[in-house]
């Protein structure tokens, strides 16, 4: 299971694989998906501030002005990294206006090899003056209408795009994720699911790392998960699995105050 793992990561250079998002109620099999297909629509310059694209061919957010939370997949092993750059501050990764900066260190999750603890830390080498994202510390967040956003493919085997694109799906049980065909590997303490029965509306190779979000109770962005691996793009039958950031709070806050 962990070589097919690692062939479903949806980092850009790792292959393609896919992702979604959460929402309040268990999907049943006629529930339709709403309009936005695989990458979603485009999203509003300053819409997510905290959302980062890195130069490996994949997403992260702004744990604090100076570290990005991403996906340990996405990254090499522990200790300084000066190869990595960071974009942020525009939807257009184009736009003359975005700020880019280098790593000086990464922090990979410790014992991740493949399977589950798919987070990592990037140390910037100055800080970005743009606002953070929180990450939820328990599991009260696990549910509910959740949101992700990307620079990766907009439709399964597709390229990376210029333009963030975002889109929202729903929640998925730990149970009903395992009954599908690939799933069974699922580690429900590290891992959610999140997507329509029906596919038709996903994130895809190029997002990993990327933040999975929702409002908290006082109407803020919280983050829930990391977008970590799937099969396909926006497939039928096959939600997106992400790291469930609330079982890793307390080693990020730990391993950031470190850095």
């Amino acid at each position: 299971m962990k070589s097919l793992l690692k062939a479903l990561k949806r980092c850009a250079v790792a292959g393609a694989a896919a992702l979604a998002v959460l929402s309040l109620q268990p999907v049943s099999a006629a529930q339709a998906a709403p309009a936005p297909v695989v990458g979603g629509t485009r999203a509003a310059q300053g819409e997510f501030p905290f959302m980062v694209r890195l130069s490996m061919g994949c997403g992260g957010a702004l744990y604090t002005q100076q570290i990005v939370l991403t996906a340990a997949h996405c990254v090499g092993r522990t200790g300084p990294n000066t190869s990595i750059t960071a974009t942020a501050g525009v939807v257009d990764l184009q736009s003359s206006s975005r700020i880019t900066v280098r790593s000086t260190y990464v922090y990979r999750a410790p014992g991740y090899n493949g399977d589950g603890k798919d987070w990592a830390l990037i140390k910037l080498a100055q800080p970005v003056n743009l606002p953070t994202l929180k990450i939820a510390t328990t599991t009260q967040y696990n549910n509910g209408t959740f949101t992700v956003a990307g620079w990766g493919a907009n439709r399964e085997g597709g390229s990376q795009q210029r333009y963030l694109l975002k889109a929202n799906v729903p929640f998925v049980s730990d149970a009903q994720c395992r009954s599908y065909s690939g799933y069974g590997g699922l580690i429900p303490s590290e891992e959610i699911c999140a997507g329509y029965t029906a596919g038709g509306v996903d994130t895809c190779q190029g997002d990993s790392g990327g933040p999975m979000f929702r409002r908290d109770a006082s109407n803020q962005w919280i983050q829930v998960g990391i977008v970590s691996w799937g099969i396909g793009c926006a497939r039928a039958n096959a939600p997106g699995v992400y790291a469930e950031v609330s079982t890793f709070a307390a080693q990020i806050a730990s391993a950031a105050a470190g850095l």
